[in-house]
Parts: C-alpha cells; sequence; structure tokens
C-alpha cells in the first residue's frame, strides 16, 4: 500500500519536470522576442525613409524626382522583406509556445508527445531560420544602398 506523502509528492515531481522542459524554449522565445524588437525598429526607419522620399517626389525637379522614386522602390522591397521576417518570427513563436504547452501539458499527464513536439520544434525552427534570412537580405539590400550613395 502506498504511503499518503508519495501519492503527493509524485505530482508535484511531474510538475517540477514540466516547468524544467519548458524553460529552455523560453529563453528561445526571449531572443525572438528581441530579433522581432530589432527587425520592427528596421522596418519603421524604411518607413521613415519612404515618407521622406514621398515628400522629396511632390515638389523636387525631374532628375531628383527620378532618383527619388528608383529609391522609393528600393524602400518598398526592403518593407516586403521585413514585413515576411515578422510574419515568419511571428510564427515562430506561436509554434514555440505550443510546443511548450505540449510539453507542460506531456509531463504532467505523463503522455509521450514527442511525435507531435519534434515536428512542430522543427518547423518553428525553419520559420526561425527564414526570418533570419529574409533580414539579411533586407540588410545586404541596404548596406548596398549605402555603397551606391559613397
Amino acid at each position: 500500500m502506498p504511503l499518503p506523502w508519495l501519492m503527493v509528492l509524485a505530482p508535484v515531481e511531474g510538475l517540477a519536470r514540466a516547468i524544467q522542459l519548458s524553460v529552455a524554449p523560453v529563453f528561445l522565445l526571449a531572443g525572438i522576442s528581441g530579433l522581432l524588437g530589432v527587425i520592427s525598429n528596421r522596418l519603421a526607419r524604411i518607413i521613415d525613409r519612404g515618407r521622406e522620399l514621398k515628400a522629396q517626389t511632390s515638389d523636387s525637379s525631374v532628375a531628383v524626382t527620378r532618383e527619388a522614386r528608383q529609391e522609393l522602390q528600393l524602400q518598398k522591397r526592403r518593407m516586403g522583406l521585413m514585413l515576411k521576417a515578422i510574419e515568419f518570427a511571428t510564427v515562430t513563436i506561436l509554434l514555440v509556445a505550443l510546443v511548450v504547452a505540449i510539453v507542460f501539458v506531456s509531463a504532467v499527464a505523463r503522455l509521450d508527445l514527442a511525435l507531435l513536439v519534434v515536428p512542430l520544434f522543427v518547423l518553428a525552427m525553419a520559420c526561425l531560420m527564414v526570418a533570419v534570412l529574409l533580414f539579411l537580405k533586407e540588410v545586404q539590400i541596404a548596406t548596398g544602398q549605402i555603397r551606391r550613395w559613397f
């Protein structure tokens, strides 16, 4: 016959294990949130520059207007890349949060949900890689644009 204190201890151990398994992905969430902050700041700068260029096209000479429109097209491309990067980073956060929830439930309920967790985590990492590659492409476009100025 099990001892009463042992029956109380078992659920607590399961909860402690669930918390342990959920902590590592939470650090990943914090890192992705930082990346989202950087991407959002870049997007804000792109939008500000686009507004400046739009103002230049309305009250400038034809030559300045042509250059401003070309640069505005480049800003639109950069903005599109940043928006896609935000989308992929957001999906990554949602997938990692889902993984954390499933791991937590799995540990508490003593279910083996590895067949569900593994593909979700791999998908989350694939989305993160796409977000970072989009970010890299935008940075390359921005640096190429600066090189043309100097």
